[in-house]
Formats: structure tokens, sequence, C-alpha cells
């Protein structure tokens, strides 16, 4: 769905690569963990120190790679669309090789993967669909798919991704609406069975880092969801 009906801010919009590529030195100073990685922290279904081999799609400056290599994953492989973005993830030393690449077409291996993640990235899609196909060609039999994003709810109220440019001008990256009917229709014709789902609110915890989105309290801000292929 087009965000532009829904934009109260009516920031400027960058492409995903240009946006991330000048957001890439900042971008671990903005946003929060309490976004994806609390959320992350609550899945059950998945034995993250069992996972041989994960593929971290839209891997951006390896955040989520740094914590899932802390719960056990033995090996990563990251793809991200900004080299900017891939640079930084190479400093933090825990992916097994990292690709330029775009996550709705990698070139990684069919069937090789464990585990496949994406984090607060399907908002930059015109269509789900496309990855959740992706993901279930690259991971294994009865592997799984942990999806982190930017609630729809969020972006409704007219809040997209974006951050301050260099200038100091506020800017919005390329945005799209994907109601949560949209993942569960495209994600069980690709093959996946939802397994856990959670939704993160800006609570006293997130306020604590952002006191000035008080207006915003107790609103949906992010979810996850753990998919499983059949």
């Amino acid at each position: 769905m087009d965000f532009s009906q829904f934009d109260a801010r009516k920031y400027p919009i960058r492409s995903v690569r240009e946006g991330y590529g000048e957001w890439a030195a900042t971008y671990e100073d903005i946003v929060l963990d309490a976004m994806d990685l609390r959320l992350l922290a609550r899945i059950q279904s998945v034995a993250w120190d069992r996972v041989r081999l994960g593929a971290d799609l839209a891997c951006g400056t390896g955040r989520v790679g740094v914590w899932l290599k802390q719960q056990g994953v033995a090996e990563l492989d990251g793809v991200d669309l900004t080299a900017e973005m891939l640079e930084s993830a190479r400093g933090k030393d825990v992916y097994r090789q990292l690709v330029l690449a775009d996550i709705r077409d990698t070139p990684l291996p069919a069937g090789a993967y464990d585990l496949v993640t994406v984090s607060l990235a399907d908002e930059h899609l015109p269509e789900v669909r496309p990855l959740y196909q992706e993901a279930a060609r690259i991971a294994c039999a009865n592997g799984y798919f942990v999806l982190a994003g930017y609630h729809p709810f969020f972006i409704l109220n007219g809040v997209p991704t974006h951050y301050n440019s260099t200038s100091g001008e506020p800017v919005t990256i390329e945005t799209y609406v994907h109601l949560m009917s949209d993942h569960v229709r495209v994600a069980l014709a690709a093959g996946w069975t939802l397994r856990e789902m959670y939704e993160g609110l800006v609570d006293e915890e997130y306020l604590a880092k952002k006191p000035k989105w008080r207006q915003y309290e107790n609103r949906p801000i992010s979810f996850a969801m753990v998919w499983q292929k059949n």
C-alpha cells in the first residue's frame, strides 16, 4: 500500500540505497534495541544455539548479527543492498561472508540455511511476497524465518522510517504499508507456518530513551513473527 496518502510529515524521500548509505554512520545511535532485539529475546520456538548456519537478510550494520552470535548461532551470512551498511557490518567480525544484493533475489544457495532473519526492512519493499519466497528458497526443510518489522499501525499514523541527513534535514526512506494480513497471506502461500508473534509497544522502557514520544504511549511500534518452513 502506498504510504503517501498517510504521510503526515512530508519529509523529502530517499531511495533505500541512498538513504541507508547516508544513515549508516549514525544508524546505531538512533535505532533502539527495543524496536527489534527485545522482541527477538522473547522467542521460544527457535533454539538459537542449535542454528548451524543463518542468513541475516538486510543485515545493515550487523547489530542483529551480533545479537544472533551472542545467542549461540554458529555461522552467519549477511546480505544488504547498501555498501556503506555492509562496511559497518564487516567491522563487527560476526559474518562468514557479506553479500551486496537485493534481499528479494540473493545469490545465496537454496536450502542451505537453518535460520533466515530480516529486521526493520520489509516496510521498504513495495510487496512482501518476494521476500517470503526468497526466504523459503534459501531455508532448509523445517528451517525458520524470523521477521522483525516496523508496525503498520505506526506507519498508518503518518510516521515513516526517517533520519536526519548530514545537513540536519529530516529525510524519509521510501516506505510502504503492509498489513499483518498481507504477511500472513503471502507467507502461507510460500510454504511457511506461523509459530510465534509478538508486538512491541511504546512503553516506559521505550520512552526512557525517547521521552518526546510520550504522545505515542502504549501504541504498537514493532512486531516479530516466527515462521517455520513446511
